[in-house]
């Protein structure tokens, strides 16, 4: 086995991105005091944040490329982004004791299960049938080096699409991973 087919795909990471968010949601949804719940739920929009942006920026545009619906399926992932993103927002001005928190992370889960859900019995098999081995190696890479520069906190307003995605989110993510830093928010 060759270093270049040891590289995870496109598939292999967006996979193991859901796992571990599915791993934080469970925990989230354990008895854990206020502090706790506050501090995961931080950690866990940072988490999907990070994996919007990446599949904003590689994996939609390949799903418009090579697939004949891929422009509908991409612009409803999308939409389904900007949505979570909105109640990611919200969820970051509140206090964990505050009823409201509760009810928005209840709604963030929900939305996020049926995301992934749709993801992984639609358009990553859709994915896997329409593009080279590596196509999705390249592509594999490509999100995680996204990923590591992409924000760490939710901007419903900020564009989502090539290229302006790919131009501002890398400023977007330095900015937070400094506020981050200054205010003892773990990533």
């Amino acid at each position: 086995m060759t270093a270049e087919t040891q590289k995870p795909d496109l598939i292999d990471v967006i996979i193991s991105d859901h796992r571990q968010v599915e791993r934080i949601f469970t925990e989230l949804e354990g008895s854990l005091s206020p502090g706790d719940r506050k501090q995961l739920t931080e950690h866990v929009i940072t988490e999907l944040v990070r994996h919007s942006v990446a599949e904003e920026q590689h994996m939609y545009p390949a799903a418009r490329r090579v697939l004949d619906d891929g422009d509908q399926i991409a612009d409803h992932e999308l939409q389904e982004h900007a949505e979570a993103e909105q109640v990611m927002k919200d969820l970051e001005g509140l206090d964990a004791d505050d009823p409201e928190f509760q009810r928005l992370l209840n709604t963030l889960i929900s939305d996020i299960r049926h995301h992934v859900e749709d993801e992984e019995k639609d358009l990553l098999p859709r994915l896997r049938a329409a593009c080279t081995q590596e196509e999705l190696r390249d592509l594999g890479a490509k999100v995680v080096k996204a990923k590591e520069q992409a924000p760490t906190r939710p901007h419903p307003s900020a564009p989502d699409t090539p290229p302006a995605n790919r131009i501002l989110d890398p400023g977007a993510g330095l900015i937070d991973r400094m506020r981050d830093a200054l205010s003892g928010r773990s990533s």
